[in-house]
């Protein structure tokens, strides 16, 4: 039995964050971390972005741990025992705690075929799986027209692979973006030689290793070397349920990321936490909210007094273009679009009842705190009010 000051199950962004954050107020205390991975917490956005255009290498997206952390990777927290504070892992081994910190991070949604002839992309050895299939092989196809299924179309396609993405959405990014906006994205991604079978399910996948089919919804058959599949992820709340902690599409915290045992925390894609700026309950994927997240959670196991105040700003990258984005992009919504020029530069503004809940920055850079401040104001906008605004 091995006992720590701090405890963290999950090894990825926000355990690494937090591991920094708890050094942060106390410089002694012992701290360990249980990691599925067979691998030191490392960012996860270059794995579909940077490391395909050349601007980062494999090995600098991997964190530095602060003194006095024991990493053990390779385990699977299995029990959690809340009241004896106690986890056994699926080695039998088992650990105690004075704070546990659960960074138990999301899970890929799977199709219910093709079996591992499908990279469900996500890992840093999902990467290494891709680019040596594209090293060596050229048709590749893309399940999902999301953050993950539009970086990697647009990623492989850099590499002059041939490409197909398969949605069953009307275009690329259709619940977030506006829909001529989607549907410019799906000329866009086609001019770049990516063909973009819009409106079209994935009914079936055969075959093994680099000799596959994709049978779609419509009757085509399509051989490829390579599948990627990008279709949305469920938060790893297994461990949290069978412990009694509350637990409503992810692991219900407090402002100070707290669970509803309060020596027990959660942070990162697992943890539904109050988001003061828009006040609502909100569960968040992205890098800013796992490392924000999880540096606040170490602070307050430490002993620190501050709460999780903060509302995480989300990035992509697509061929030549990119962006940044504050607040809930929801599709649904009302839109304002300010283009300095249509589709190329801009910003997006989402309204509810008039008042601002998200901005999207299309090739807009160095405006994410001027357009948190503007959801802060809670303010009424006219369309014609907003033109300018922050363009």
């Amino acid at each position: 039995m091995t006992h720590y000051a701090y405890l963290i199950i999950g090894g990825g962004m926000t355990a690494g964050a937090a591991a920094a954050g708890i050094r942060e107020v106390d410089k002694t205390g012992a701290i360990g971390i249980i990691a599925a991975e067979h691998e030191p917490p490392y960012d996860r956005p270059p794995l579909s972005k940077q490391l395909w255009t050349g601007r980062k290498q494999l090995e600098a997206i991997y964190h530095e741990l602060p003194p006095g952390v024991d990493l053990q990777t390779g385990r699977l927290a299995q029990q959690l025992d809340p009241e004896q504070k106690k986890i056994l892992d699926d080695r039998g081994d088992l650990f105690t705690y004075d704070k546990l910190l659960l960074a138990t991070g999301s899970t890929p949604r799977q199709l219910p075929f093709g079996k591992d002839n499908i990279i469900y992309f996500r890992t840093a050895n999902d990467y290494r799986h891709l680019r040596r299939l594209s090293d060596t092989h050229q048709r590749f196809a893309v399940i999902g027209g999301g953050f993950i299924g539009s970086e990697i179309a647009a990623a492989l396609a850099l590499q002059g692979k041939q490409v197909t993405m398969i949605f069953p959405e009307k275009g690329i990014g259709s619940a977030l973006f506006p829909a001529d906006l989607a549907a410019y994205l799906n000329e866009y991604y086609r001019q770049k030689q990516v063909e973009v079978l819009a409106g079209t399910a994935v009914t079936g996948v055969t075959g093994s290793e680099t000799d596959l089919t994709v049978v779609t919804n419509n009757g085509r058959s399509l051989q490829v070397h390579g599948i990627v599949a990008g279709i949305g992820v469920k938060p790893n709340t297994t461990l949290a349920e069978k412990a009694g902690l509350a637990v409503d599409n992810g692991i219900l915290v407090n402002e100070r990321l707290q669970t509803s045992h309060p020596h027990i925390f959660a942070a990162g894609d697992v943890a539904n936490y109050p988001d003061t700026l828009l006040g609502v309950r909100r569960r968040v994927e992205h890098e800013d909210a796992a490392k924000s997240m999880g540096q606040t959670a170490g602070r307050v196991m430490a002993g620190a007094d501050v709460r999780y105040d903060y509302s995480p700003m989300f990035y992509s990258d697509l061929f030549d273009l990119g962006y940044e984005a504050i607040g809930e992009l929801d599709a649904r919504l009302d839109t304002v679009a300010d283009w300095q020029e249509p589709y190329q530069k801009g910003v997006i503004y989402y309204l509810q009842d008039g008042r601002i809940r998200a901005v999207l920055l299309w090739n807009v850079w160095g405006k994410v705190d001027e357009a948190r401040q503007l959801i802060a104001t809670g303010r009424q906008f006219t369309a014609s009010a907003l033109k300018g605004y922050l363009s």
